[in-house]
């Protein structure tokens, strides 16, 4: 089940602050997604970006999670789609259903949460062949927010061009 959006407590620690603004955000592209066709989902409106789909953001967002809390927290092999093949490979999701990618990425989240869990803030990545894993696990939630966040706002564009639906929480 995708998760709530409702803003963490004022008064909450702070890693209850940055799972929860995490967890609204990654609501947020959940909720954009809500009653799109397949047609729709998988529709460029963006002249520029025509690999910037609902589905194609979805998928984007799944990769992030795994490249940041797998690859570089945990150590583990620098696979998929954003590490391996074409630049945007991540994007291109012709065929997958929506429904699909969002399944895998609250899945990946699931995953992601776990990993987290597990960890302390102050705690460093793993990873040997990425400059990135020096960050600290609260210096990568902080990261994932911002990069979950801006494609949220990506989502609310896309889907008003889409159909005119608007919103934020």
């Amino acid at each position: 089940m995708a998760p709530s959006r409702t803003r963490p407590a004022y008064t909450a620690d702070e890693r209850t602050q940055l799972l929860g603004w995490l967890d609204m955000q990654r609501a947020v592209i959940h909720w954009k997604c809500e009653g799109l066709s397949e047609a729709d989902a998988h529709r460029p409106v963006l002249p520029s970006s025509p690999l910037m789909t609902m589905a194609g953001l979805v998928s984007h967002m799944r990769w992030a999670e795994h490249l940041w809390f797998e690859v570089i927290l945990m150590g583990r092999p620098a696979e998929g789609p954003m590490l391996q093949g074409p630049e945007d490979g991540d994007m291109m999701v012709e065929g997958i259903p929506l429904a699909q990618l969002l399944e895998e990425y609250e899945r990946q989240c699931a995953v992601s949460d776990e990993l987290v869990a597990a960890h302390d803030l102050d705690d460093v990545g793993r990873h040997p062949d990425f400059k990135a894993a020096a960050a600290s696990v609260r210096w990568m939630l902080l990261h994932m927010i911002e990069e979950t966040a801006r494609h949220a706002g990506h989502a609310d564009a896309i889907r008003e061009l889409l159909d005119g639906e608007t919103g934020y929480y």
